[in-house]
């Protein structure tokens, strides 16, 4: 996961329906056609239900961007 994934999350869930489980969520950006960055972040949620897209998105994992980079950015 990337410092950009809870965006990423948060955009493929515009108009969903809330409160909604990890599945409904997966489900719903699967059928609206989400890219597989977006999918990814979302398979990564913990197995609960949301309140929100904000709900959401705070419970992505993140991990900084690059490798082994502190900062969380490719120097």
């Amino acid at each position: 996961m990337t410092t950009r994934d809870d965006i990423r999350a948060s955009k493929a869930l515009q108009g969903a329906d809330f409160p909604a489980t990890k599945d409904q969520v997966l489900d719903y950006a699967q059928s609206h056609g989400a890219d597989s960055k977006s999918l990814e972040a979302l398979h990564a949620l913990p197995d609960r239900q949301y309140a929100n897209i904000d709900d959401v998105a705070e419970a992505v994992p993140q991990e900084p961007e690059g490798e082994n980079q502190p900062g969380g950015s490719a120097r």
